[in-house]
Formats: C-alpha cells, sequence, structure tokens
C-alpha cells in the first residue's frame, strides 16, 4: 500500500519501516483482527497511527491506553506533526471534556486515547456506537493477562466491547509477552483468528551489566558523574528508596526527582514533565513510572534493587535508547534483595498468584547470577533463540567471569541430597540442606536425626552464602531442581543423579565481584559519530525551541536527528532531506 510509506516520509519523517510494521498495519488495514509484540524502540505506536492517516473511509481510531501521562504525550507529538488527535481522561476540565466530546461528534479527530474504565462507562456506549469508530486499539496487551507483569483488572473488561462494536478490527500491542501471555491476551480479549506478529526481543543497542550491590548511592553517583548530558532512570523497589536514592543524587549536585503512586498528583505530573521536558535529569523511580513513556533519549536505567520478574525487568531496561543510539543497562544485585522479594510473596494471600511470583522471582535470580550472555538468556525466557555465540554487549561477554573445579562440592552438595532422600523419604529445602552440609545445630536437624547423616558438617570449609552460590550454580546446570509452592524443596535431576555416579569434574563459575580497571572503548551498536561540540549547540537551541512551544525537546527533533545533522553539516532546506526523522 503505497499511502502508507508516502504518510511515513511527509508526516513521521521515516524513510522505511521497522520490522514487521509494514506486515502489521497491512493486516489491520486489511479488517483482521492483530496481535503484536514489538520490542520497546520497535515503534508499536505507529503501527495505529499510521492506518488511522491513510484509511480510506476516515472513521476513528480509539486507543486504549493505561496512563494519563502517556495519552498526553503521543498526543501533542502527533499534533506536532499535525495529526488530529485529542484524548479524554479525569485532568481535563468540565468545559474542555464537552469542547473534545463536541469535536469527536462532528468527526474532527482520527485518533483518540482513552483509558479503559472510561470506555467501559455505561453512557459511553452511545458514543462508540455514533462516532464511526473504525478500529480500536489497545495498548500495552500484556496488562489483559494475569501472567503478565502489570496485571490489570479493567483490561479485562475490555472484551465486552466485542459485543458492541462487532465488525470493528482490534489490533492489540505489548512489548513484552511470552508464549502463555499472549495466548492469555488472545482468549480473553476474544481476537477473531488474528494475525500475529512477534518481532525479535533483541534490543542490539543496549549493554546489559550486572555487578554487587556494594554501597548503592556512592555506585550510582559514579556511574552517572561519567555521563554529565545524559538522562537516565533508576528504579528502585519501594517508594522510600526513591526518595532516598534522589535526595542523595540531589545532594551530590545532580538533577533529580522521585516518582511514586504515593506522591500528590500535582508533584508526580511535575515530576515528569521536568524529566521529559530535560529539565531534570534523573528520574529515581517505582514501576509506576516509565509504562510506554515515550522519551527516547533515555540513555541508561539502573536497577537499584532487584526486580519481581524478568518481564518487568525487559521492558524497564527498554526504556533506555529508543531512539536506536546506545543505551546502557546496569543492575545492583544484593541476594539479599531477593530474600526481600521472598519475604513480600509470603505476604500475598492467594496461593496462585503467590506461585506465579515465586516462579518468576526465581527465573530473576538466575538472570541475575548467571555467568553466560545476559542476552541469551533474556531472549530465551521470550521464547527465543539467540544465535551468535557471544553478544559482544553484556557483561559476562565483555568480562568472563572466572571459572574453577567445583567437582568435590559439587559432589558435597548432591550426595547431601541424596543422604537425606534416602533416610527420611521426603525433600527439603536449600536452607536446611546447607545447615546439614555445615554442622547446623537446628531443632529439624535433631528431630529429623539429620545430624546422623554422613554428609553432617563435611561442608565447613565454606560459609553458608557461598554454599547458596554452589546451590544456584547447580540449579543453572541443571543437577538439581525446587519444587514450586510455599516451602519449595530441593531435589536431584536425572543428569545430578548421572554426575553423581559418574563423578565427572564439573566447573563453577566464581561470584560476581566489581570490575575495577576502565576498559578499552569500543565502538558500540547504534552509535553515530558526529561533531560533538555542534550537537550539544544543536541540543541547547532544540531546548529552547520546545520550551517556546511548551512541549519536550524530542517532539522538535531526537537525539538521531541531531546527532546526523552534527555529522552531515547540511546547510539548505533541501539537504535536509537526508536527514532521519525530518518530515
Amino acid at each position: 500500500m503505497p499511502a502508507l510509506l508516502d504518510t511515513l516520509r511527509t508526516t513521521f519523517g521515516y524513510d522505511q519501516f521497522r520490522p514487521l510494521q509494514r506486515e502489521i498495519m497491512e493486516a489491520h488495514l486489511g479488517g483482521r483482527d492483530v496481535f503484536a509484540v514489538l520490542p520497546t524502540g520497535g515503534g508499536k505506536s505507529l503501527c495505529f497511527q499510521l492506518p488511522a492517516l491513510v484509511r480510506p473511509e476516515r472513521g476513528l481510531t480509539v486507543v486504549v491506553s493505561p496512563l494519563i501521562a502517556l495519552m498526553k504525550d503521543q498526543v501533542d507529538q502527533l499534533a506536532a506533526v499535525g495529526v488530529a488527535a485529542t484524548f479524554l481522561n479525569s485532568t481535563l476540565s468540565a468545559a474542555e471534556a464537552r469542547s473534545r466530546l463536541a469535536g469527536l461528534h462532528r468527526g474532527e479527530f482520527r485518533l483518540l486515547y482513552v483509558a479503559p474504565e472510561r470506555l467501559m462507562l455505561d453512557n459511553w456506549q452511545q458514543n462508540l456506537t455514533g462516532w464511526n469508530v473504525a478500529a480500536l486499539a489497545i495498548d500495552e496487551a500484556h496488562c489483559v493477562s494475569e501472567w503478565g507483569h502489570d496485571f490489570r483488572p479493567e483490561y479485562r473488561q475490555l472484551a465486552q466491547l466485542r459485543d458492541l462494536l462487532p465488525e470493528v478490527p482490534f489490533i492489540a500491542l505489548t512489548a513484552t509477552a511470552t508464549e502463555r501471555v499472549r495466548h492469555d491476551v488472545i482468549a480473553h480479549l476474544r481476537l477473531h483468528d488474528p494475525a500475529v506478529f512477534v518481532a525479535s526481543f533483541n534490543r542490539p543497542n543496549l549493554t546489559y551489566k550486572v555487578v554487587p550491590k556494594d554501597g548503592p548511592s556512592r555506585q550510582i553517583a559514579d556511574f552517572v558523574k561519567s555521563r554529565p548530558d545524559e538522562s537516565g532512570i533508576v528504579y528502585c523497589a519501594t517508594r522510600a528508596a526513591t526518595e532516598r536514592t534522589a535526595e542523595a543524587l540531589a545532594g551530590r549536585g545532580f538533577a533529580a526527582r522521585a516518582y511514586h503512586a504515593g506522591l500528590p498528583a500535582t508533584e508526580r505530573a511535575a515530576n515528569q514533565e521536568a524529566f521529559l521536558r530535560d529539565d531534570v535529569r534523573i528520574m529515581c523511580a517505582t514501576i509506576a513510572f516509565g509504562m510506554g513513556i515515550n522519551k527516547p533519549n533515555v540513555r541508561w536505567v539502573i536497577h537499584q534493587d532487584l526486580p519481581k520478574n524478568i518481564e518487568g525487568y525487559y521492558q524497564e531496561t527498554g526504556r533506555a535508547g529508543r531512539d536506536g543510539l546506545p543505551g546502557d543497562c546496569l543492575l545492583l544485585y544484593s541476594p539479599g534483595d531477593a530474600a526481600k522479594q521472598t519475604h513480600f510473596i509470603e505476604e500475598i494471600t492467594d496461593e496462585h498468584e503467590q506461585t506465579v511470583a515465586r516462579t518468576q522471582l526465581r527465573q530473576m535470580i538466575h538472570y541475575a547470577e548467571s555467568a553466560a550472555c545476559r542476552r541469551i538468556d533474556l531472549l530465551g525466557y521470550f521464547g527465543e533463540a539467540f544465535s551468535i555465540d557471544g553478544c559482544g554487549a553484556c557483561d559476562n561477554c565483555l568480562e568472563p567471569r572466572e571459572t574453577y573445579d567445583g567437582t568435590v562440592l559439587a559432589q558435597k552438595f548432591l550426595s547431601n541430597i541424596y543422604r537425606v532422600q534416602q533416610a527420611s523419604r521426603f525433600g527439603v529445602g536449600a536452607n536446611h540442606l546447607i545447615e546439614i552440609l555445615t554442622g547446623g545445630d537446628t531443632d529439624k536437624i535433631r528431630r529429623w536425626g539429620h545430624d546422623r547423616l554422613t554428609t553432617y558438617g563435611i561442608g565447613t570449609e565454606l560459609a553458608r552464602p557461598q554454599w547458596a552460590g554452589v546451590f544456584r550454580e547447580l540449579l543453572r546446570l541443571g543437577y538439581v531442581m525446587q519444587t514450586e509452592g510455599k516451602f519449595p524443596t530441593v531435589e536431584l535431576t536425572r543428569e545430578g543423579v548421572d554426575i553423581l555416579r559418574s563423578r565427572k569434574p564439573i566447573m563453577l563459575t566464581k561470584p560476581l565481584v566489581r570490575p575495577t580497571a576502565a576498559k578499552v572503548r569500543r565502538r558500540r551498536e547504534g552509535e553515530i559519530e558526529c561533531d560533538e561540540i555542534l550537537f550539544a549547540q544543536l541540543r541547547a537551541l532544540r531546548k529552547q525551541l520546545a520550551d517556546e512551544r511548551g512541549v519536550p525537546a524530542y517532539v522538535v527533533f531526537g537525539d538521531a536527528t541531531l546527532r546526523q545533522m552534527a555529522r552531515e553539516y547540511p546547510e539548505t532546506v533541501d539537504a535536509m532531506h537526508g536527514i532521519f526523522g525530518m518530515g
């Protein structure tokens, strides 16, 4: 469909589609229901914005969006390129809401952004049937699934719109969905024989690193000190931690603010606006911040605390480098954080929900402690194979961890599991196994007679935390497994039994250590080398133009466009036509 590419060029300034965008749009314009998984920065929004502009029968595209700030952000960007779009939410005065509703009744808009709960109000049924709705787009569709990382019950109710608008094609989009979540979303939204598109989850411009947490305030300050002009997000586990971290950074002279659901709405909105407009460089936030945040020039994301699950971690790291330029993702890891998360999980009353949370946390711990390529682990979680042996853009590939002969330690641990199973005919947890190895004197050990086992006290050469590390290595290697449930027990796998009998050598990986020496600089995926002095001047001019218009800087131009200008030195309007993002 030539109109798609023409409109992409003239309205949005892009010369080509990103992977799967054209196929998604053509299926959607052909009247099919569509379910699309595109990574953060993969151009999801364009998949419903562009069809809304080229659809021959005009009509209205209703976009279901979970966050008020995101609606305003996207509408501002569309308005800047001349697209008739609007939003309706609780931030508008009654007069402004009436004015926009009147415009919708007159058919003045091509796109309407609205929250799911508003769509389900009784008086909206009449609106939806009277507005010539041509398409319904459901953004952040993983919110439909309880197996997604951000389940929202109000999203489940959207299925009722199937009966109200039976002929209207649905397009559901998300950046993170395992196969299980995909099936869940398709079933709950009642999508009819949908065209399903799953793009690669690989973000080649992002570098992933995990380092031991050791004074996080100092570690974060050292990290941002070397990036004086870059925007970034620090994710924290609690509201109090976001405020402490923001205060600590501000005390060291960095422009940082906090963002969490407990702040007054006005303060939260002001902090987000300051970050979007580059008045504030660092946002210290809980996961309440960022779903769909449309700031393309976030250069780094730090997780000060261990995330609950890999999907959330992937989506949050995906906020870096949305413009295709390099981004850094740093996780500060402490086994103590895993213990804290386990404590929170124990407070969940629903047993099924608790099981889901435990499984997801175990996968996250495996990722943090793994010595394998981070990219292979991340993509593997989403069912995607990464064919290259080593990505060259994660700590484990750039600085491989040392290994050592762990045969004796592994044999002791595996033998211990076997002896407990033989003697008791029931399984026990990892902590109890470590207590036996280190000669612990506990009530359970005495009651169950585990102090009489041949493996009792044979592991005093290591402290308990070190044995816990050995256990997690054996878990990663597939020699042991943990059962599900509130009190998971440890069992030998078939491979574990084989290795125990054969006494084959086992190489284990040394624990994470803090990086020390500075590394040789390497060229990074997505990097655009340019005149850095001119780039800084263009960035200052962009800020001035954006402030005059009351919009975020990236609405004027993204960093990739400025960098290309600072490399190509265009001196005429004609010379600007080849610049990326120049509409």
